[in-house]
């Protein structure tokens, strides 16, 4: 059935004299709801605004732009209006119904699977790709944990201070890998799950041109308040070695490894501090009890890391 022309008002909200019904899925950065809306029962679909003021139009481009080249595996954009004003900024997707969100192994190997594809799409042909996601560039993180050292060191996390002062003495002697690759961006459990069997990756707004660990931190050591996870050594490294196996480009397989852990590492130490920010805060948008589990969880990430590092072990 075709959309009425009118489902969203001038405001940027829906018309809620032309639905039968409608439920929230999440709330955004800028507070805006994502909403599952019916035109009758059983024909639903996706109502997104803007979520991030800072994200304008991206979505909509990477649609039109990049997932062109992707096989069926995102859900569709069935309308839009990209305006210069925000709030009025909208889309509507296909609804592909209720989602699990659960973290299974299985899952996790066969969405890495597809970011080792999407990882080996040459970049030259997807247009002008952004070059910088939602989150600071690594370099960034990188500068900012080395400037907050003392700050963490000072924190009691039941860390071994050996284990975190050999990633800052890293820090001084590595140079990364300069290889870049498109990126999804934010590419943790709430967003992918699979639907009748398949699996679908969703809300591409931040997709960036980036290195491979990016997506790979986000998919395997990002902690999230809303999705928890387990992460043990012996998967991140069936999940690695599945993403080497996949990816279309030479890699030296030994040392990509080692840089995925020490990029986990620098990014664990920024979480941590991140998260005992919004806990000092008072959570914010997240519980004390969801920012101390994603707390739990990002200090385990960081010490399997370290711990691969200094006993040199891939």
């Amino acid at each position: 059935m075709k959309l009425p022309a009118n489902i969203v008002k001038m405001d940027g909200t829906l018309n809620e004299g032309l639905i039968l019904n409608k439920e929230p899925i999440y709330k955004g950065m800028n507070g805006r709801m994502v909403e599952r809306f019916y035109l009758r029962a059983n024909e639903s679909y996706i109502f997104k605004p803007l979520t991030n003021d800072g994200q304008l139009g991206k979505e909509v481009w990477i649609h039109e732009h990049v997932l062109t080249h992707f096989p069926a595996i995102f859900p569709k954009i069935i309308s839009y209006l990209i305006s210069d004003e925000p709030e009025r900024n909208w889309m509507i997707l296909e609804d592909l119904g209720p989602l699990v969100h659960d973290f299974h192994e299985d899952t996790v190997l066969s969405v890495v699977k597809w970011v080792a594809w999407w990882h080996s799409l040459p970049i030259k042909k997807l247009g002008d790709v952004p070059r910088a996601g939602l989150k600071p560039k690594f370099q960034d993180l990188v500068t900012e944990i080395r400037m907050r050292k003392d700050e963490f060191l000072r924190l009691d996390f039941g860390i071994e201070s050996d284990l975190v002062g050999y990633i800052y003495t890293l820090l001084d002697r590595v140079i990364f890998s300069e290889k870049l690759v498109l990126s999804h961006g934010d590419l943790h459990a709430g967003n992918f799950a699979v639907v009748k069997g398949k699996l679908m990756v969703l809300d591409w707004e931040h997709t960036h041109v980036n290195l491979p660990y990016w997506d790979l931190y986000h998919l395997i050591d990002m902690s999230h308040p809303l999705y928890s996870k387990r992460m043990i050594t012996s998967l991140r490294r069936e999940i690695l070695s599945m993403y080497l196996d996949q990816i279309e480009f030479e890699v030296d397989r030994g040392a990509f490894v080692k840089e995925y852990y020490l990029f986990a590492a620098v990014f664990s130490i920024w979480m941590i501090l991140l998260i005992q920010k919004d806990l000092q805060g008072n959570g914010g948008k997240w519980s004390a009890v969801q920012l101390h589990a994603q707390l739990q969880e990002t200090i385990s990430s960081l010490r399997q890391c370290a711990e691969a590092l200094m006993n040199g072990k891939s």
